[in-house]
């Protein structure tokens, strides 16, 4: 493997499940794009299937779609038991598909949208598919981050639904901190099996649609200088795929973008922000988040004190 990690390091596919959230557009279209080239069953889970069907036919491979709202759980129980009754097996769920600065607006069952879309629907997706993964060696579950986790982000447990007040950034940075917490407290759940594990990822500043929704006064500037800071979508999307297929990653890892800043570059081991590893808040979340969405994990209770393994600094 070269120093600079590319699509062509990508292991052999072949006989893997793979199903990827947002898979029509943008990071998750290049995610599945290239693990189906790579000769993985890729499932496109999309809200839209006629947007679904467009992009599959784009695609080389054994590429199917599978119709997902996130921001409705009952969509998400179907899918779920679609995808159950499809497969015996998943070797990786990516949880790529999001949305971003959203104007206040709430899911079908009553969440924020950003909390709703980002964290709670991919969780309670996660719960419903994992006993598909516990039992295949080498099966892992990888969430899309963002370095927008860093950004006026908390957990806000007195008011996740942002009922009080609203901010679209700050509600996109607890989302996004959520997907992290998750990860790592997912993590610790799953060591116990030995089989499967969790990574997360970011994509730095990719120049993907996900940014439509944000306020003018920061859509403005990143349109007009977006060729210096922003890489494409294929570039933004190798963080993920490094962190779904490559055999050197490890459970709790979190993979983003090598340049300065992690805005752009090749995919690299990174750090998240010190809240995102409060073994009491990721504790806290995940029973909010059962809670909220009804959903039980088959997976080991969690570990206070299991250790997730460091970011090292190699490429």
């Amino acid at each position: 493997m070269s120093g600079k990690w590319t699509t062509a390091d990508i292991p052999d596919q072949r006989g893997r499940v793979a199903v990827v959230t947002g898979a029509n557009t943008g990071l998750g279209y290049e995610t599945a794009k290239a693990l189906a080239e790579h000769g993985a069953s890729v499932v496109l889970a999309v809200r839209d299937v006629e947007k679904g069907e467009r992009a599959a036919a784009r695609m080389t491979g054994d590429v199917t779609v599978q119709a997902l709202d996130l921001t409705s759980l009952d969509s998400v129980r179907t899918a779920a038991a679609a995808l159950r009754s499809r497969f015996d097996r998943i070797d990786l769920l990516i949880n790529n598909a999001g949305v971003m600065y959203t104007p206040r607006q709430t899911t079908a069952d009553g969440f924020e949208t950003q909390f709703g879309t980002n964290h709670l629907g991919h969780f309670a997706l996660t719960g419903l598919l994992l006993d598909r993964l516990l039992p295949v060696p080498g099966s892992r579950v990888v969430t899309v981050s963002s370095t927008g986790h860093r950004i006026r982000a908390a957990i806000h447990f007195d008011d996740l639904q942002w009922e009080r007040s609203y901010s679209r950034i700050g509600a996109y940075g607890q989302a996004k901190l959520a997907n992290l917490m998750f990860t790592y407290e997912l993590q610790r759940r799953l060591a116990a099996h030995g089989t499967t594990v969790a990574l997360a990822a970011h994509p730095g500043v990719s120049n993907t649609e996900l940014v439509r929704n944000a306020p003018a006064a920061l859509r403005m500037p990143v349109t007009w200088l977006a060729p210096l800071i922003t890489q494409t979508p294929a570039m933004g999307a190798l963080p993920t795929l490094r962190a779904a297929t490559d055999p050197g990653a490890l459970g709790g890892q979190y993979y983003g973008p090598g340049g300065s800043y992690e805005i752009k570059g090749h995919p690299r081991l990174v750090t998240s922000s010190p809240q995102s590893y409060e073994v009491a808040v990721q504790q806290r979340l995940w029973a909010v988040s059962e809670d909220l969405t009804g959903v039980k994990f088959p997976a080991a209770r969690s570990q206070q004190h299991s250790v997730l393994p460091e970011p090292a600094a190699t490429v």
